[in-house]
């Protein structure tokens, strides 16, 4: 009975990080990364005691079966959140390189008495 308590308890508790991994993707949808950070570092006290809960309880197969499932779904938003991410950056830094080559190549037409003769290197 106590063991059948406890499972129910960390299936809420990996079903709230469920639920956290999909508000987490939301906010990276909004470019809301502040509140995307803070919740991934709130949501590391909640990893460990899912992860010492499940140490310590002798789980039935069914049990097994059902919080292995609800695992794979975290791990599998994980990933994707990853992996947005991950796009994210690679945008950023194409923007970024863009914006760097217009300012140079817009610095070398500007007219600047100190400047003038300089030449411009067109392959960066």
């Amino acid at each position: 009975m106590q063991d059948e308590k406890q499972f129910e308890q960390l299936i809420m508790q990996y079903t709230q990080l469920k639920n956290g991994s999909e508000d987490i993707s939301r906010m990276i949808d909004n470019e809301d990364f502040d509140n995307a950070i803070t919740m991934i570092k709130s949501r590391e006290k909640l990893f460990l005691s899912c992860k010492c809960m499940q140490k310590y309880l002798e789980l039935t197969p069914v049990q097994q079966k059902e919080l292995d499932k609800l695992v794979d779904e975290i791990r599998e938003l994980e990933i994707k959140n990853i992996k947005k991410l991950e796009d994210g950056k690679d945008r950023v830094l194409a923007e970024l390189k863009k914006s760097q080559k217009t300012q140079k190549i817009q610095q070398a037409y500007e007219f600047n008495a100190d400047a003038s003769g300089s030449i411009v290197n067109i392959k960066e």
